[in-house]
């Protein structure tokens, strides 16, 4: 018989993630401004100065070493432990929330916090499990190397979707995002566990997979395209990101 999680586990569940969300942001901020060298080589840079693009090498010429395991690490915890990952779980719980979308949790205030705290344990596991974990025992490099105006227009669109798929080696070799996808399905898998039944099946998993997938494949074209539109609207240089 199947094992049915009971919802008031999956409320106790979602409403701690939420709360241990917060503070942990405050202090990763707090840590980041007394020490603005702890994330060194990573970037500081906000896309319009809100949305984090901490993964991108936007320098095309820059001679960069491998992220050490310690950096891949500070990598997951500054890209999920940011206001606007918090900002974004929100907005994505509230957009379920209207039609009772998956998870399935309902309606409702109650419903609502269940769909934060699941929102903030999915980002959370698949950035854990794909920039910390896999990346550091697959020696992958998680980052996104932009190729620049150099190239054409449709050139770098192929460039940045097929990094939902390709990706560096530390060693700076072309490979299978193996940490990407796996980590990608370690992370719905786990949410298997504290997901309503009406929203664990094979359907739903590979919808989840899909919606994944494909999130990632459009995520890397801003932060390819990011500096051309700041130089261009904005007046200002490309940043190229911290020198090695």
């Amino acid at each position: 018989m199947k094992r049915r999680i009971k919802p008031g586990l999956i409320q106790k569940v979602s409403t701690m993630l939420a709360l241990a969300w917060i503070p942990s942001c405050l202090l990763l901020s707090q840590n980041a401004d007394s020490d603005p060298q702890i994330f060194s080589p990573l970037s500081d840079d906000r896309i319009l100065g809100v949305i984090p693009n901490y993964e991108t090498v936007s320098d095309p010429y820059q001679q960069v070493t491998a992220l050490t395991v310690k950096q891949k690490f500070k990598l997951f915890a500054k890209e999920t432990f940011d206001p606007f990952t918090g900002a974004a779980a929100a907005a994505g719980a509230a957009i379920s929330q209207t039609d009772n979308d998956d998870p399935k949790y309902g309606y409702g205030g109650r419903a609502y916090a269940q769909r934060f705290g699941a929102a903030v344990a999915d980002i959370t596991s698949q950035n854990f499990f794909q920039d910390a974990v896999l990346a550091s025992l697959l020696h992958e490099d998680p980052r996104y190397f932009r190729i620049g105006p150099e190239y054409s227009f449709w050139h770098r669109m192929g460039h940045a979707i097929s990094r939902a798929v390709i990706t560096r080696t530390d060693s700076g070799k072309r490979t299978f995002d193996y940490a990407g996808i796996l980590g990608m399905g370690m992370g719905i898998g786990l949410s298997n566990a504290y997901y309503p039944a009406a929203s664990v099946n094979g359907t739903e998993v590979a919808k989840r997979f899909g919606t994944s997938l494909a999130a990632s494949a459009l995520y890397s074209i801003l932060p390819e395209f990011w500096p051309d539109i700041r130089q261009k609207f904005f007046h200002r240089k490309a940043d190229p990101g911290p020198r090695n």
